[in-house]
């Protein structure tokens, strides 16, 4: 409003008529006084410091409300009647425009936002003081230049927009459709060397008439954030990936296919020869000269593990980590040690390209946890390593390590240990040579895997073998056996001295199938413990899976064993194998024995070639999640022409009777020069049958790899071998048949028992 010297309106604008609600004809000619207080009122709050020179007043509406207003006095020069000009606005209007210039002048020149305004040529009209440090010159310099020539190799890296500034500024201007949070990867003229990621919104300027004269670009440098995101990422990586198994070559090849690209250009690992062999490296200087190149991964070319020795010069970042036990960064190269506890397994180099910018603390700090993480694996798959390296030498001691050949049977056998995940298992096979040509034959399972399941297998195996070298029928030798695993845990637990008086090792739930093949009969008697069933090819290809009675578990007690026997024709297939070979997770144990069974039959293939079909075919991986064993025998006969076999009375007589045969039938052979010692032994053995049994006699000799000589009579009563006072009137006869023979034992059967005695073939030549 526009007042003269008296204070009496002259002039009033369209903004004082909705201000106050008063029309120009009510309003002009009154004194001010009718709208206006004339002294100010004392304002709610402290005027900005740029408004303190102003009055606020009270104002009266046409409609009678009053109206806090601030205002604002300026004299007109000249001589004329117009004296002053008064502005006025409601008070609140006045703080919030003043709210809005502070916004406008905070966005121009403190925003860590960077604002710029381009034309519709896509020339930069203006920007704010955050864009100015973008590109590191008074926006002078670079005014009126296009978005594309200040970051010409930036791109959006956002999916599913277009990938160039012009392009997106172009959308905008076209189709007035804004554009928020696309993210832009380029490097700013301030930071040429690092890459920056921004995020961006573009939306049209329009003026007060529509008219479109540009779009206007928010750009928030998100940098930081996306790197501590892309670590966070790449930790998430790290612990899906690494650590997932105990195999210290994967470990090492993974933490390099985690950190290349993302994290560096080139990412080397190196062990120490020690570490790949489950060993603790040794301190000081041989790390140095031990460390092997086990894996290696650079963004340029295809990952290369070398597994070969590395040496590092003097003074070399390597070098100087390894001397100094902490990590060494060197420009783009950044060395890590692998720690476990105080030992140092390996180094880790990370590397990055010439022109790339170096690694910051927090990639640093990244890194060390990387390596961590990976140190802790390694560590563990070299404990795994050095207890599997253990396991799998105790196993091979503990299996046979040579079986020699038998008259009884011609062989073949296959045994593979499990896989690196499972660790070492229990089961075995064995080949046992038993008096009169027979054969024992033995393959076993048990529950478990590591050290201890190897451990509880060589007992159990050697148990076996003492029981089947004292000629124990099957269903005697796996009674032994039960009664051996089934005894008091507390009474084992004491004997190991466990704490708590348990015992560690415990081998309940083994299983055991034993048989005994003799070839002068052709009959094969066999039991088992809880184990699958051997199969049975006959000459002509038929299989068959023997009906063999279960029996339970070793350890478990309660049914008792029962035993089966079956004849078999001289070249007859019998297959004896452990369940890893026939059952495993994608089939069922009943397709594995079909498949073994169509093997097996192949009736023309060596038991060489049947063994290495049979892994071909039931295990294609070379591996098993359980150990596998697998034992091919085929039957022989003995010729008649080497077996004589003589039925006498038990009578004073037969002693003499049994020096004739014998005599004879070493002469019909060749051998007479064995004619003395069996005659003597023969007649000791008839001697003492006739002395303390009774019943029918039997002799039996058989020539095979060494001369076997056997006397059964009735008697259960085994004679002992002792020494004789010189008084004492016998006693000595079986002294002397030990000193004229290798080996003698006693065998019982259902009807009696049999001594039998074997001597070595005369040398020739």
């Amino acid at each position: 409003m526009v007042v003269d010297a008296q204070d009496t309106v002259i002039g009033w604008s369209p903004a004082a008529e909705r201000l106050l609600g008063y029309p120009p004809e009510d309003s002009v000619g009154r004194p001010l006084i009718t709208f206006l207080s004339p002294d100010p009122t004392p304002s709610v709050s402290p005027l900005p410091a740029p408004l303190r020179g102003n009055e606020i007043r009270l104002a009266r509406h046409r409609d009678g409300r009053e109206l806090i207003v601030a205002t604002a006095v300026s004299p007109l020069p000249g001589a004329g009647t117009a004296a002053r000009v008064l502005v006025a606005t409601e008070l609140k209007d006045l703080r919030l425009w003043e709210t809005q210039q502070a916004l406008l002048h905070g966005l121009a020149t403190q925003s860590p936002v960077g604002l710029g305004i381009y034309d519709t040529d896509l020339r930069l009209t203006w920007c704010n003081t955050a864009y100015e440090r973008e590109i590191g010159r008074p926006f002078a310099e670079f005014r009126g230049l296009r978005a594309d020539q200040l970051y010409a190799e930036g791109r959006f890296v956002t999916k599913g927009h277009p990938p160039t500034l012009e392009a997106v500024m172009r959308h905008v201007l076209d189709t007035g459709e804004p554009f928020l949070d696309l993210h832009f990867k380029g490097r700013p003229p301030s930071d040429p060397e690092t890459d920056h990621l921004w995020s961006c919104a573009y939306y049209r300027l329009q003026d007060a008439d529509g008219h479109v004269f540009g779009v206007c670009e928010d750009a928030f440098d998100i940098t930081d954030r996306y790197k501590a995101q892309r670590r966070l990422a790449l930790l998430v990586e790290a612990g899906r990936g690494i650590g997932t198994t105990l195999d210290v070559m994967v470990t090492a090849e993974k933490i390099t296919e985690v950190a290349v690209p993302e994290f560096a250009a080139t990412v080397t690992v190196d062990l120490a020869r020690a570490v790949l062999e489950g060993e603790v490296p040794a301190t000081g200087e041989s790390v140095v000269t031990s460390l092997v190149r086990v894996a290696r991964c650079s963004a340029e070319d295809t990952k290369d593990a070398e597994n070969s020795p590395v040496e590092y010069p003097p003074g070399s970042p390597q070098d100087r980590s390894l001397a100094s036990g902490g990590l060494v960064l060197d420009d783009t190269a950044l060395v890590v040690p692998l720690r476990a506890g105080n030992n140092i397994l390996g180094l880790v180099t990370f590397t990055r390209g010439t022109g790339s910018t170096t690694f910051d603390s927090g990639e640093v700090a990244l890194a060390d946890e990387l390596v961590a993480r990976t140190a802790v694996s390694i560590d563990n798959a070299r404990r795994f390593t050095r207890e599997r390296t253990a396991s799998l030498a105790l196993q091979r001691q503990l299996l046979p390590q040579h079986v020699p050949e038998q008259s009884a049977v011609d062989l073949a056998y296959r045994y593979l240990p499990t896989d690196d995940v499972t660790g070492v298992g229990g089961d075995w096979f064995d080949v046992i040579p038993l008096s009169g040509t027979r054969v024992g034959l033995v393959v076993g399972d048990v529950v478990g895997h590591g050290l201890q399941a190897a451990a509880t297998m060589g007992r159990l195996r050697t148990t076996v073998r003492a029981f089947a070298q004292m000629d124990m029928e099957p269903v005697e030798l796996l009674s032994r056996l039960d009664d051996l695993v089934a005894q008091p845990a507390e009474e084992q637990g004491r004997e190991q001295g466990t704490p708590d008086g348990t015992y560690a090792d415990v081998a309940t739930g083994a299983t055991c199938l034993y048989a005994v093949y003799d070839p002068v009969s052709r009959r094969c008697v066999m039991a088992r413990a809880g184990h699958l069933p051997p199969a049975v090819v006959d000459p002509e290809g038929r299989l068959s899976f023997p009906d063999l009675p279960a029996g339970p578990p070793l350890g478990l007690g309660g049914l008792p064993f029962e035993s089966m026997e079956i004849e078999l024709p001289v070249g007859s297939l019998l297959a004896l194998f452990t369940d890893g070979l026939v059952e495993a997770r994608d089939r069922d144990i009943d397709h594995g024995l079909d498949t073994l069974g169509r093997v097996l039959s192949e009736r023309h293939a060596s038991l060489e070639e049947l063994c290495d079909r049979a892994v071909a075919e039931l295990l294609p991986d070379g591996s098993t999640a359980d150990d596998t064993a697998l034992l091919l025998v085929r039957t022989r006969e003995l010729d008649t022409s080497q077996v004589a076999e003589w039925e006498l009375p038990a009578e004073p007589v037969a002693a003499g009777r049994a020096r004739a045969l014998t005599t004879q039938q070493l002469h019909h052979w060749g051998l007479e020069e064995l004619s003395f010692a069996t005659e003597l032994v023969v007649s000791e053995l008839v001697t003492n049958a006739v002395r303390y049994s009774e019943g029918p006699i039997q002799v039996r000799l058989i020539r095979d790899r060494t001369l076997l000589c056997e006397v059964a009579d009735t008697g259960h009563t085994s004679p002992h071998l002792r020494h004789s006072a010189e008084d004492d009137e016998g006693g000595r006869g079986l002294f002397i048949v030990a000193q004229l023979v290798q080996r003698w034992g006693t065998r019982y059967t259902r009807s009696g028992k049999t001594i039998w005695t074997e001597q070595a073939f005369p040398t020739t030549g």
